[in-house]
């Protein structure tokens, strides 16, 4: 699903240049029952389900421990972690700003 986006425009001329590392992670690789389930009913019913904190936790905590483990030095640098959601704030060029001052980010989608 994400071969398309990361293999054209300026992220791919990004890649191709060392300016950025793409990589990604399944949530369902972080469960632990046998259907892989990330999503849950609303607490107190209603429509629509919503994810599990559960996997969304392990999977950031890996995946930190990971990029520690490969780059000690990242251990007393802080990490962006941005949560994807319609209800938060519009992406703009002070927020690029803000941004660019990570050596790494991590986008949860």
């Amino acid at each position: 699903m994400f071969v398309g986006p990361f293999d054209s425009s300026m992220l791919k001329r990004a890649a191709e240049q060392g300016l950025v590392n793409i990589n990604i992670h399944n949530i369902r690789d972080y469960t632990h029952d046998r259907h892989h389930t990330t999503d849950d009913y609303a607490y107190g019913g209603g429509a629509g389900m919503v994810m599990k904190p559960e996997p969304v936790f392990e999977a950031v905590e890996t995946v930190k421990a990971s990029v520690i483990q490969e780059k000690p030095e990242l251990a007393r640098r802080e990490i962006s972690i941005v949560l994807m959601t319609p209800q938060g704030r519009l992406f703009n060029q002070s927020i690029a700003t803000e941004m660019a001052k990570y050596e790494w980010i991590m986008l949860i989608c």
